[in-house]
């Protein structure tokens, strides 16, 4: 099964396919749609909406798992990261890709066994999930595959 991993942003979505068997995960690509900030937040939220149907076109997933947004101590970004997640929940909805939603609590609740954890626990438990000892440098993107790996363990 091939699980697309999606953490929702205005500026940055980060994004991480894996393969999942049943038994192995195997991280097949990842990456981040970014968004130039001199744009309107139409114009940025249509590249989100482009760039993301051409990856779910390129990348044919079988299911995506999209963070959900659970509590913002940035207020000015709230709004932003809601309209990014809601043209994803389109993108995916209009090629049929089954979707499912986990807060971040979730995320680190199945990765590390603490819904409170650091983010470089969760970082360690994504290496040790993939069998690797690199991951790529954006933030955005480690959330992304983490969110990917925790709906692996929900199957």
């Amino acid at each position: 099964m091939r699980i697309l991993g999606i953490d929702p942003g205005m500026a940055i979505v980060g994004y991480g396919l894996i393969e999942f068997d049943g038994e192995k995960l195997i991280l097949i690509t990842s990456g981040s749609i970014q968004t130039n900030k001199d744009l309107s937040d139409s114009e940025r939220l249509l590249e989100i909406f482009n760039d993301l149907s051409t990856l779910v076109n390129e990348l044919k997933p079988d299911c995506a798992s999209v963070e959900n947004l659970f509590f913002f101590k940035n207020q000015k970004t709230v709004i932003p990261v809601a309209e990014a997640r809601g043209v994803i929940l389109m993108v995916l909805q209009k090629y049929k890709i089954p979707t499912y939603s986990y807060t971040p609590m979730e995320v680190k609740q199945v990765l590390t066994g603490y819904g409170r954890a650091e983010k470089k626990e969760v970082e360690q438990m994504v290496k040790i999930s993939l069998g690797t000892d690199k991951l790529p440098k954006l933030d955005d993107t480690v959330d992304a595959i983490a969110i990917a790996i925790c709906h692996s363990r929900n199957l």
